[in-house]
């Protein structure tokens, strides 16, 4: 992508909060990536929600550290970037699986907001397929009041909700095969049910300049993938070699462990 390309998205970014549609595969390529992901799924399950799947699959690196993907994350949060999490989430179709309107970093233990997440759709991401709604310039406002509530259906695990949310503002975010959205920490966002007839693939990426400490522990992991860090603060993540290293699949249950347990049961 050149940066007469990426320029506007900055921009974009800085007043809105989110840049959407914003391609780095191809359709085929998306397509790819999606059969390699589901023939895991054929071998150990469902790969919804398991975090630091970078670390077991090569996939979900190689689309992480995606020259177009960086460029774009360089763009928004500097050169010096962190690969802090990389998971997959799934609604299955004519599911009443949804996401609650919340804030990301509400819950993570970051120090300060140079933070942006990539949700990367693998299939297509839709009105009807429940795809991400954003509030645009709600980054703007800090953080705001989150209440855990009992909801089996909501993908957040505690179910962190914005109460008395105005939606007149929300916009949908509809995502091709291959096309990604970028969303600020703070930028309110949510999504529905999966009403489509075809599973609603993405994958979901999260990056973090060195300078951002993790407040609650110091044994929380993360990946130098471009420029330098000069703070050290984060042991690093393995990355995969090959594929379900038994090795490697023991160390990401142990970090998932690590991670539900400094978020309160939350990612």
């Amino acid at each position: 992508m050149s940066l007469d390309t990426i320029a506007p998205l900055a921009t974009r970014y800085d007043q809105d909060g989110y840049v959407s549609a914003v391609p780095i595969l191809s359709a085929q390529e998306a397509a790819k990536h999606r059969s390699k992901m589901e023939s895991v799924e054929a071998q150990i399950g469902s790969l919804h929600y398991k975090c630091k799947v970078h670390t077991i699959l090569r996939s979900p690196y190689e689309l992480a550290t995606h020259p177009t993907v960086l460029d774009t994350v360089e763009s928004l949060i500097g050169p010096n970037i962190l690969l802090y999490n990389v998971e997959y989430i799934i609604k299955e179709p004519h599911a009443p699986s949804h996401v609650s309107w919340h804030q990301d970093l509400t819950y993570w233990g970051f120090s300060d907001d140079a933070q942006v997440s990539m949700w990367l759709a693998l299939s297509p991401a839709t009105a009807e397929s429940g795809c991400m709604r954003m509030v645009p310039g709600s980054h703007k406002q800090g953080m705001r009041p989150h209440s855990p509530t009992d909801d089996p259906t909501n993908v957040l695990l505690q179910g962190q909700t914005i109460q008395d949310m105005d939606e007149s503002t929300a916009l949908h975010c509809p995502l091709q095969p291959g096309e990604a959205s970028f969303h600020h920490g703070w930028t309110v966002h949510s999504s529905l049910p999966n009403k489509s007839d075809d599973r609603r693939i993405g994958l979901n990426v999260q990056y973090v300049a060195p300078h951002m400490r993790q407040t609650r522990t110091d044994d929380d992991t993360a990946l130098l993938v471009r420029g330098v860090d000069d703070y050290g603060y984060y042991p690093a993540d393995i990355i995969a070699k090959t594929d379900l290293d038994p090795i490697a699949m023991e160390r990401r249950a142990q970090l998932e462990a690590m991670q539900k347990a400094r978020n309160g049961s939350t990612v």
